[in-house]
């Protein structure tokens, strides 16, 4: 084979290999969403959230998530961490909330980026596009879980051990799920049932978790808790209501809805202002 024939083959090897991935640039806002189909980040003008003191009922679990972020955002190492337990008790809001802190702290330290449950399978993508880049990133995949015959779970594992490259150091994932091991009780059986060393199987289908070095627990809240999440609300938004009324409405509300949480508070607190006709400015 001629040495002319084989610079073809190598050029035209070249033209048909995929473009390495650009480095992300993360200076035009402080949130992104990840599209992998154009593989890049779609800014977030305004994002949704809440202030960090205005989360009631999870002060231990605050702490524990705001000390992490604040480590990572000043250079320092922290870990993946997963937040699970039960529904609408600001498992994502906390995150946003905690890197809005870091971002007060330490000016534009951390951008946030959010990954769909649909696109986990494109994470290892991801990393790879933010891997160089100057600023810090929070990834954040919010209610994932998985289902019978999803083999997403073992291509996360891979990415959360690090892999033969390693997690990058100025990335950190954060995960929201509602599963205490992030898939079904029948999926594990199933995996003990069909294994030829059962024990393994059902090591292999629950350890996803325990690649998470923080793995931080939300229980449903008590009736005091409740009172106040909806009192914090009441007194910054600045609401025209006494304490005893505002208590009783809020009973009465919670009784319709059948559980009490933050979720529950603040669809609450909306209500409640819309009736005493004040504007809510998130």
């Amino acid at each position: 084979m001629t040495d002319e024939l084989l610079c073809r083959i190598a050029e035209a090897l070249e033209r048909l290999a995929p473009p390495p991935p650009a480095k992300a640039d993360l200076s035009g806002a402080d949130a992104f969403v990840w599209h992998p189909e154009q593989s890049r980040l779609v800014p977030v003008a305004r994002v949704a959230r809440v202030a960090l003191e205005l989360l009631q009922g999870v002060e231990s679990q605050k702490q524990l998530v705001l000390e992490n972020t604040l480590r990572f955002a000043k250079g320092l190492p922290a870990n993946n961490a997963m937040l699970w337990g039960a529904r609408g008790m600001g498992k994502s809001s906390l995150v946003k909330a905690a890197h809005a802190e870091a971002n007060r702290q330490f000016s534009g330290s951390l951008a946030l980026i959010e990954i769909h449950r649909e696109d986990i399978g494109t994470l290892p993508e991801l990393l790879n596009v933010l891997r160089e880049a100057p600023r810090r990133s929070v990834i954040l995949c919010d209610d994932l879980s998985f289902e019978k015959g999803d083999g997403d779970y073992k291509a996360l594992k891979s990415v959360l051990d690090g892999g033969i490259e390693g997690r990058p150091d100025n990335v950190i994932f954060y995960a929201t799920s509602n599963r205490r091991h992030l898939m079904p009780r029948d999926m594990i059986d199933n995996e003990r049932s069909t294994a030829v060393n059962p024990g393994e199987a059902v090591e292999e289908a629950v350890s996803l978790s325990d690649r998470f070095g923080l793995w931080i627990g939300f229980h449903n809240s008590d009736q005091q808790q409740f009172f106040a999440m909806i009192e914090g609300y009441a007194a910054a938004y600045e609401l025209p209501i006494s304490n005893e009324e505002l208590r009783a409405a809020a009973v009465e509300w919670s009784m319709t809805r059948g559980s009490r949480s933050g979720r529950v508070a603040w669809q609450f607190i909306q209500d409640m202002a819309g009736r005493l006709g004040v504007r809510l400015t998130v």
